[in-house]
């Protein structure tokens, strides 16, 4: 036999064993088509076609992390924002993602920008600074129902930036500017109110007590005389005279 003829024949053969012989990983999974129809899923492992009868197309069912393109988001409260985000998906059900959907990344991808839209935008600004766990979970839910269908499990989605406009990051500086302006009066009133009632009820209290109104007097005499000075005036409170007054007077008569 001529060296050509046999330099053909050997290269039938490996294109012969490269469409029949093929060997799929642990995390792979082999859908099969015979002649068109969907037949069954095969693998791991190795696997054995049929050449030009049996076709295989190969999913891969390890978690894939895509990227969600930042999106311009219209808050409730009618405030623009920029959000990107990042989901955690895989096929759980190959038959469906290749039968059902064309492009299965393509269409989980396009799904993911219309879901976070729609859903931040039914809430304020406020809730995506402040509640994105309970964010990252309404998507993630919306998402697993939508993509059920195609045999994708969506296990998490994490929203990575809220990116806001100079303008309404000023806005949102002087508001905080203001609360804590606001905070600081209401603390000051109510520091000065419970002050006042301490005042008043010490009021009644020396009031009550000519004794303790006397030995208050004392003391504030005392303090008044280690403070340096020359000259000292303070009054004369009537309760200390009127004793002395008295006994004027019953001696005088």
């Amino acid at each position: 036999m001529p060296l050509a003829y046999t330099g053909i024949i050997i290269a039938l053969v490996v294109v012969i064993i490269y469409n029949t012989i093929k060997i799929l990983k642990e995390y792979e999974r082999g859908v099969i088509f015979f002649l068109g129809r969907f037949q069954k899923v095969k693998g791991p492992g190795l696997i054995i076609l049929v050449p030009g009868i049996q076709k295989m197309t190969k999913v891969d069912l390890r978690v894939v992390v895509m990227d969600v393109p930042t999106q311009d988001v219209i808050s409730r409260d009618n405030v623009s924002v920029k959000v990107n985000a990042v989901i955690y998906f895989r096929i759980v059900d190959p038959e469906k993602a290749v039968i059902r959907v064309a492009n299965v990344f393509e269409a989980t991808s396009q799904l993911s920008q219309t879901t976070l839209r729609s859903v931040l935008g039914q809430h304020e600004l406020d809730d995506m600074l402040a509640e994105r766990d309970k964010l990252n979970a309404d998507i993630q839910s919306l998402l697993d129902q939508r993509t059920d269908n195609w045999g994708i499990k969506v296990a998490n989605v994490e929203i990575k930036h809220v990116d806001l406009d100079e303008s309404m990051i000023r806005a949102i500086a002087q508001q905080a500017e203001a609360e804590r302006s606001r905070r600081a009066k209401v603390i000051n009133a109510e520091g000065e109110k419970q002050a006042a009632l301490m005042i008043a009820e010490a009021a009644r209290t020396l009031a009550s007590e000519e004794q303790a109104l006397q030995v208050r007097y004392l003391q504030t005499l005392k303090e008044i005389a280690n403070e340096r000075t020359n000259t000292v005036v303070f009054p004369m409170p009537l309760e200390l005279v009127e004793p002395i007054l008295h006994l004027t007077k019953k001696r005088g008569s």
